[in-house]
């Protein structure tokens, strides 16, 4: 069959892997794959009203295509077997008619040859199939090497350049660094910050939240303005001594979309030393507040609250409340995490903040159930009388779970013991193949054993027979 001419097939190649920023010779490969899948859609039209489906899935697996780029065309190749009788054309070729051509070609080797269809005779149907069929390869191309490229990255914070809105997402675009072209990123609606101005062109740093599949979209990068990860960012890269070590950030906690627009966004941020002469809040906020206004000016004014860790809880819970003066902090149930905070009258707004967002973040930071109490109303008994209720009905649902899940323990267990009652009594093929390879090198190990013994015998006989000639005679 003569070659298919498809004039410009260079400059195809060449205008798609620009356009979608792939090499050349994935292009080369999608296009070899999709004009494969046209031959197999015009193959199956020939059949359309004759036969149902002639062909098995794996029908056409030993087709290929071959593209000539000096000529700009492509031929279909089929590797065929050489047999005696020809049962499936497709797959064989008659050993005589391979003889007529090379006369030492035996039986069972593999012969390729040329059976590409007249351009005529392709079709419409054919032709569409190829076009779907390279837009898919192409697109499964863009999300591997997008998967790749993204998501290995040491550092999951990239530069961002807002691009275009669609809906209520901001499509931005982002380099992994790699030198590699820029690929679109969506920023939902709940990962935006409500104080930023998301104008064409701005740019933004932004979390790398995940690499995912988009339905009817391709590979999609989705980034995040809300991630705390991002303000963990911001401070190891404004504190050196961060970087260096003698400084770490314990804890994150952050509200970046809090749920009133009254309530402006907030994070608190548990920091300590590891050297004893560093004071860490010191150290992340900076001379006169340099550092950490860095990092507010990048969160477009989020309130940042800095705070020293500490392993003593009491301590710890005082310090996440700041900027509200704490009294006194009840550990009122330490196994339940559950604390009472007193605190002035004065105090009680600025310790719960507006709409609860203060206490709110405190409890998230430390992981414990903080309840702000007013010092001056603060009943001991009646409050140790609730607290005393709830621990019972914590011990009793804990109880109870303890309880389902050993009688889930015990009906697995039994169930597994009537399993392997009923496989001993009616074995599965496995089971006897198993069985015979056990006995089989048990049969050795023993062979091996005996023979050990035996010529360990041999060598005490032949030991005995040395001495004695060996002796004077």
């Amino acid at each position: 069959m003569a070659l298919v001419l498809l004039p410009g097939l260079n400059n195809l190649i060449e205008d798609i892997s620009e356009e979608k920023k792939l090499p050349a010779q994935v292009v080369e490969t999608a296009l070899r794959e999709a004009l494969l899948k046209g031959y197999e859609r015009y193959r199956r039209t020939l059949y359309l009203g004759i036969n149902e489906n002639p062909f098995e899935e794996e029908y056409f697996s030993n087709f290929d295509i071959g593209l000539d780029l000096d000529e700009e065309g492509y031929r279909v190749l089929a590797s065929k077997i050489i047999v005696e009788e020809v049962e499936s054309e497709d797959h064989q070729i008659a050993l005589s008619e391979v003889m007529q051509v090379a006369e030492d070609a035996q039986e069972g080797d593999t012969v390729v040859l040329d059976v590409t269809p007249e351009k005529e005779e392709f079709g419409r149907m054919a032709a569409a199939t190829t076009k779907q069929v390279l837009a898919q390869k192409l697109r499964d191309q863009q999300r591997r090497m997008i998967q790749e490229e993204f998501a290995d990255l040491e550092d999951p914070v990239l530069t961002a350049r807002v691009i275009r809105f669609e809906r209520q997402s901001v499509i931005m675009g982002v380099t992994s660094g790699l030198g590699r072209p820029e690929v679109e990123a969506e920023l939902p609606k709940k990962d935006q910050l409500p104080n930023d101005n998301y104008r064409a062109n701005a740019t933004f740093k932004v979390f790398l939240k995940e690499v995912s599949e988009v339905p009817r979209r391709g590979p999609q990068l989705f980034v995040s303005r809300a991630n705390a990860g991002l303000v963990v960012y911001l401070f190891e890269n404004e504190v050196p001594e961060i970087q260096e070590g003698s400084v770490r950030i314990v804890a994150v906690s952050r509200e970046a979309n809090p749920p009133s627009r009254s309530v402006g966004p907030r994070t608190k941020v548990a920091v300590d030393s590891i050297e004893r002469e560093v004071d860490p809040v010191g150290a992340c906020i900076g001379a006169r507040g340099s550092r950490i206004q860095q990092v507010v000016n990048e969160l477009r004014g989020e309130k940042i609250d800095v705070i020293r860790w500490s392993a003593d809880p009491v301590q710890y819970i005082c310090n996440s409340l700041s900027p509200a003066r704490v009294e006194v902090v009840r550990l009122v149930d330490p196994e339940g995490q559950h604390a009472h905070v007193l605190v002035p009258p004065d105090q009680l707004s600025l310790a719960i903040g507006r709409e609860g967002q203060n206490v709110r973040l405190a409890a998230r930071l430390t992981g414990w159930k903080i309840d702000v109490k007013n010092s001056q109303e603060y009943d001991q008994a009646a409050e140790d009388a609730i607290v005393a209720e709830l621990i019972s009905q914590r011990e009793e649902e804990e109880a109870l779970q303890r309880e389902a899940e050993d009688r889930l323990a015990a009906e697995q267990a039994a169930r597994a013991e009537e399993d392997a009652r009923l496989r001993e009594l009616y074995p599965l093929p496995e089971d006897e193949e198993e069985k015979s390879e056990i006995d089989e090198i048990d049969t050795t190990n023993s062979s091996d054993i005996t023979n050990d013994e035996e010529s360990q015998d041999n060598s005490e006989k032949n030991d005995q027979l040395d001495n004695q000639e060996d002796r004077p005679r």
